[in-house]
């Protein structure tokens, strides 16, 4: 396992809690009077996934790589019961800081947490994992092989940084081109979603179906991510229109396939 040099600090600011790695950079964020909300807009962006599947028992198991300060953790922990989590986080010391500043639940048999190299996990290998690995087309290949027909890869990347197209070139090429990547939000954080075995659909009627559901069930407000979710499919559209592909002009709902 590689070892870990930088240190892990919490500060606040305006009754918000926030993580950090050796440096100014946030890692991760906590309102301290809403401990289980999604304080960053990209975690309230991930949370895009229960849009694309409409069933309120999904997901049944999530596998997480790097833990950060618990936000998604908590969320799923807090609102959906029924679902069995394993956190792969390379460095213990995060995990002493979710418990000790973070809120995480302690001694809680629904949430696994693995302490390893995740890149090496997820492949079930013991060698250590070069920098960078998590956007290769082996590792999300991994990812891949262990999804379920209606699971679905979700992944939180810098849409500013230099590397940000070829990871998604690489995503495209393990998950078959099935993947939905949404412009970043405003921190520069952007989201992707990849499927493997049932499609994603993009229908804006659906979505906002399952938007008021998960806003009913959890308070959380997905209206922002529809939208850009809703730019991406016009784009798309746009694109098979001016290759040739669409010609009936119909409205149709977009499948990624």
């Amino acid at each position: 396992m590689a070892k870990n040099s930088h240190s892990i600090e919490a500060s606040e600011e305006a009754g918000v809690r926030f993580l950090h790695f050796g440096s100014e950079w946030v890692q991760g964020a906590m309102r301290i009077a809403r401990p289980y909300a999604l304080e960053l807009e990209y975690t309230r962006e991930m949370m895009g996934c229960l849009l694309l599947r409409a069933d309120s028992d999904w997901p049944k198991k999530i596998l997480q790589v790097g833990m950060g300060a618990a936000s998604l953790t908590k969320f799923w922990h807090r609102y959906f019961p029924n679902t069995l989590q394993t956190i792969v986080e390379i460095n213990p010391s995060v995990v002493a800081m979710a418990y000790q500043s973070f809120k995480l639940p302690r001694d809680e048999v629904r949430i696994d947490i693995q302490i390893a190299d995740g890149v090496a996990w997820m492949k079930e290998a013991q060698d250590n994992a070069r920098f960078g690995a998590l956007g290769t087309e082996a590792f999300y290949r991994d990812c891949r092989a262990r999804l379920s027909k209606r699971g679905l890869l979700v992944l939180n990347l810098f849409g500013r940084a230099h590397g940000y197209r070829s990871q998604i070139d690489n995503l495209r090429v393990a998950f078959d081109n099935r993947v939905l990547a949404l412009p970043p939000v405003d921190g520069g954080n952007a989201i992707a979603f990849a499927a493997v075995g049932e499609a994603i659909t993009v229908d804006s009627q659906g979505l906002r179906i399952e938007a008021d559901r998960v806003y009913k069930a959890t308070g959380l407000k997905l209206m922002p991510t529809i939208a850009r979710i809703e730019q991406v499919a016009m784009t798309a559209a746009s694109d098979d229109t001016l290759s040739g592909k669409n010609q009936s002009g119909r409205r149709t709902s977009r499948k990624v396939r």
